[in-house]
């Protein structure tokens, strides 16, 4: 051992030795080394999520979805249908759950309309895997004339994804979110 280990030693024997008669003070703090979580908002009443405003109805979507406001210009429905406006932004709710398919529309709708979009194509899937009626491109066919943001929509042109997609005309002149 060299001289130094000893002094280590000797200053750790002298420390003890000070502290030998020595009780920790009593405090009401917490620990200083423990994590505290971190703080959760509570969702208070009238608190809204996007795509909470949007509700269900037990109506069949048709196989070509249509849907326009009154005021809207044939030529700019027919524009829409034909896929000459193109969509700026996609959102694919493709093996969603509703609830995570309701939450995913409003945010991008809300995102979209931020974004001054015009044209945005919904993907919902033609429901192969639900075994008969399409559930989601049900709730979409419902949830979109709900927001009256949007002046239009139809189903995508074959070549964009036909039934399983819809082309949505939004409003420019929002001034929400």
């Amino acid at each position: 051992m060299d001289s130094g280990d000893e002094k280590k030693d000797g200053d750790l024997n002298l420390f003890r030795q000070a502290m030998g008669g020595v009780r920790p003070l009593d405090h009401d703090r917490a620990e200083p080394w423990r994590r505290k979580p971190k703080p959760v908002p509570l969702e208070r009443p009238g608190d809204e999520r996007p795509g909470d405003e949007l509700g269900d109805t037990a109506e069949e979507a048709p196989e070509f979805l249509e849907f326009r406001r009154p005021g809207i210009q044939n030529r700019l429905f027919r524009d829409l249908q034909r896929g000459v406006l193109e969509p700026e932004a996609t959102l694919d709710l493709h093996g969603m759950r509703v609830e995570d398919a309701r939450r995913a529309l409003g945010r991008f709708l809300d995102q979209s309309l931020r974004s001054r979009r015009r044209c945005v194509r919904i993907i919902h899937g033609k429901g192969k895997g639900s075994g008969g009626q399409p559930i989601i491109k049900q709730r979409v066919n419902q949830w979109l004339p709900q927001r009256k943001e949007v002046l239009a929509f139809c189903s995508a042109p074959r070549w964009d994804g036909g039934t399983g997609a819809a082309y949505v005309l939004l409003s420019r002149k929002w001034s929400g979110v």
